[in-house]
């Protein structure tokens, strides 16, 4: 008799020829896609301290018209 075909156990694949994937890798989920979500975060972190430092670099440009328009 064979065994129930689903994701972990299929028909025709042998014993051990398949990675038993839980659940979350079967959502797309898995530790991989931890390391993606962080990868993300790091770039959207450096995209956002570029954005402040040119905001900062403008502020201060800014200033310093102002000032020389009141002398």
């Amino acid at each position: 008799m064979t065994d129930s075909k689903n994701i972990n156990n299929p028909v025709g694949q042998g014993g051990g020829q398949r990675k038993r994937l839980s659940r979350a890798e079967r959502q797309n989920n898995g530790p991989h896609r931890n390391l993606d979500r962080q990868s993300a975060a790091d770039r959207k972190a450096e995209l956002v301290r570029k954005m402040r430092e040119k905001a900062r670099a403008a502020e201060s440009a800014g200033q310093t018209d102002d000032d020389a328009a009141q002398d």
